[in-house]
């Protein structure tokens, strides 16, 4: 039987406790698309699930090479969505961790952290041209139309802040996990 559910996730690493929880249920991950995930029905605690951010897009040669090398050590990719692959492994085949040491996992949490700060920064710059095109249209025409613009340039800056909250606790494991390297060095 098939289950679809939508549901929405800032933090990769929530997502994957969520998926390793169906998992626990008999609920398999077999498609995902923006907020929604397609589940087969498995025997309890079939899968473990890891979710990884490629450096490039899925169909790109490298990105290709090294889904091929984590097929050829029993992992699968199920599913993927821009440059996130989600990841599973047969629980019965012992541990699933991509990343064993600690310079990986630095890698692999500053390309989510250049992510997010991509995207806020986006947010910002085109928030602020609105707002800008708003005022100056505002004094020189007197147009209603540039209260639009400032609204939106408006909503696109807290939207910016949005993603500068929600990419706190990426910083946050990132210098934690800075300061564990250097303790370890």
């Amino acid at each position: 039987m098939i289950h679809v559910v939508r549901k929405l996730f800032w933090d990769f690493e929530k997502e994957e406790q969520w998926l390793n929880e169906m998992s626990a249920k008999g609920m398999a991950l077999t498609h995902y698309s923006w907020c929604k995930y397609v589940f087969t029905e498995t025997p309890k605690n079939e899968y473990t699930y890891r979710i990884e951010l490629l450096d490039n897009v899925p169909t790109h040669p490298e990105s290709i090479a090294y889904i091929r090398f984590l097929e050829e050590n029993g992992v699968e990719c199920v599913s993927s969505y821009v440059r996130w692959i989600f990841l599973r492994k047969k629980s019965s085949e012992g541990a699933f961790d991509i990343y064993t040491d600690l310079e990986s996992k630095i890698k692999h949490f500053k390309r989510i952290n250049t992510l997010w700060n991509s995207v806020m920064w986006l947010e910002f710059i085109v928030g602020l041209a609105n707002i800008l095109i708003g005022v100056t249209n505002y004094f020189n025409s007197s147009s209603s139309i540039s209260l639009v613009n400032v609204i939106l340039g408006g909503l696109l800056i807290l939207l910016g802040l949005v993603f500068l909250r929600a990419g706190a606790p990426i910083r946050k494991k990132i210098r934690k996990l800075q300061q564990e390297n250097l303790i370890r060095e």
